[in-house]
């Protein structure tokens, strides 16, 4: 996916930034995996913290209080944050629990928000993945489902 996603942002000359939380960097690694991806990707964060939300990306404090990291909330202004701090054409943000502990009923492991911002529009996601899915295989699977999802967000 992450080809063809590579393919449309270098045919329409467009810049892609992401900051993650619950995928610790792997969709950054992902798109940077094609050869030439200095041309599209342009700035990366992984911002694990509520700290790190809030000071690189300006998460509101009261956003995270009241909300907590892993919501709509959240993902929606990780995403603003990275675009008015790196000017990239399309910015996307993750947030989640990829567990095994820290789930609850509310929010249980294998919950994730994902939102893509650009100048004009913006979309905000929710996965909610098998909570009994190792760590590691849980942030693949995220990762491949924002990848999924940015590639139908630059196709329309």
């Amino acid at each position: 996916m992450e080809y063809k996603i590579a393919k449309i942002l270098t045919e329409k000359g467009l810049t892609i930034s992401t900051a993650e939380s619950c995928t610790g960097g792997l969709l950054s690694s992902k798109l940077t995996d094609v050869s030439g991806s200095s041309a599209f990707v342009h700035l990366n964060f992984v911002t694990y913290s509520n700290e790190a939300k809030n000071k690189i990306l300006n998460v509101k404090k009261e956003t995270l209080e009241k909300y907590g990291a892993v919501s709509e909330e959240c993902a929606y202004e990780m995403a603003c944050g990275l675009y008015n701090s790196t000017g990239a054409d399309i910015c996307v943000s993750t947030t989640g629990i990829a567990g095994p502990t820290g789930g609850s009923a509310e929010k249980p492991v294998g919950l994730m928000y994902s939102a893509i911002y650009t100048k004009s529009k913006f979309k905000i996601y929710k996965i909610q993945l098998d909570s009994d899915i190792e760590r590691i295989k849980m942030k693949e699977l995220f990762a491949r489902e924002v990848l999924k999802n940015i590639f139908d967000f630059i196709s329309e």
